[in-house]
Formats: C-alpha cells, sequence, structure tokens
C-alpha cells in the first residue's frame, strides 16, 4: 500500500506562513506522486469559497490559489463540519470538488494503514 498524507490546516490569515506551508507540502506531495488529503478547518476553511485563495498574498511564496488548484486536481479537500457551520458555509458555498465532513471521517483517514498525518 503507497503512503498517503492527511494534511489539516488550521490558519488562514491569521497566520499565513503556516497556512501557505500546509498547501505547499500538499501540492509538492502531489507533485511527487503521493496522494493527499487537504482538511480545511478554522480559518482555513474560507479557502474553500470561491476567490478566497486568490485573496491570500504571502511574499516569496507560491500563489495560494495554485496550490489549492493543485490539490483539488490531484487530491481531496475538505472542510470540516464543525468550522463550515460556525462560519454559515454550506455546501453550496464551496468550490466544485471540495466536500464537508467530520471528525469522524477526519479520523477514519489519519488512521488508515500508510497514512501520516500533519497538522499546521
Amino acid at each position: 500500500m503507497a503512503r498517503s498524507l492527511v494534511i489539516k490546516v488550521t490558519a488562514g490569515a491569521d497566520a499565513p506562513e503556516r497556512c501557505n506551508q500546509a498547501f505547499t507540502v500538499a501540492a509538492a506531495a502531489l507533485a511527487s506522486g503521493v496522494p493527499v488529503s487537504l482538511w480545511l478547518t478554522g480559518e482555513a476553511s474560507w479557502f474553500a469559497l470561491p476567490g478566497r485563495a486568490k485573496e491570500f498574498s504571502l511574499p516569496h511564496a507560491a500563489a495560494l490559489s495554485d496550490l489549492l488548484d493543485a490539490v483539488l486536481a490531484g487530491g481531496r479537500v475538505t472542510v470540516c463540519t464543525q468550522c463550515a457551520a460556525r462560519r454559515d458555509i454550506t455546501v453550496d458555498d464551496l468550490i466544485a470538488g471540495v466536500r464537508i465532513a467530520g471528525a469522524p471521517a477526519f479520523v477514519e483517514e489519519a488512521v488508515t494503514e500508510g497514512a501520516q498525518a500533519l497538522v499546521y
């Protein structure tokens, strides 16, 4: 069984370097052939909405919208159920290909044999 990465990003514009690192690692892993599941939690939940990633800027870093596009093209992107609810984000608000799921789904992915979970 191939190794996979389950990456949870807990920060958004409130901690831009930490946020961008999670997206960068996710995109780099996919480019290397590693299966990736990226979980958007806390303030990162906003990046599941159209146009929000384009508003994010961090000097000397790849554009967050490009990184998100790469993950959407080759991996899975999930928004935390509770985080979405706290922000009044519904499935109808999301970028195509993003899903909403809760802690049981995260735990299932994180404890799958061969999975490595990272939290940023």
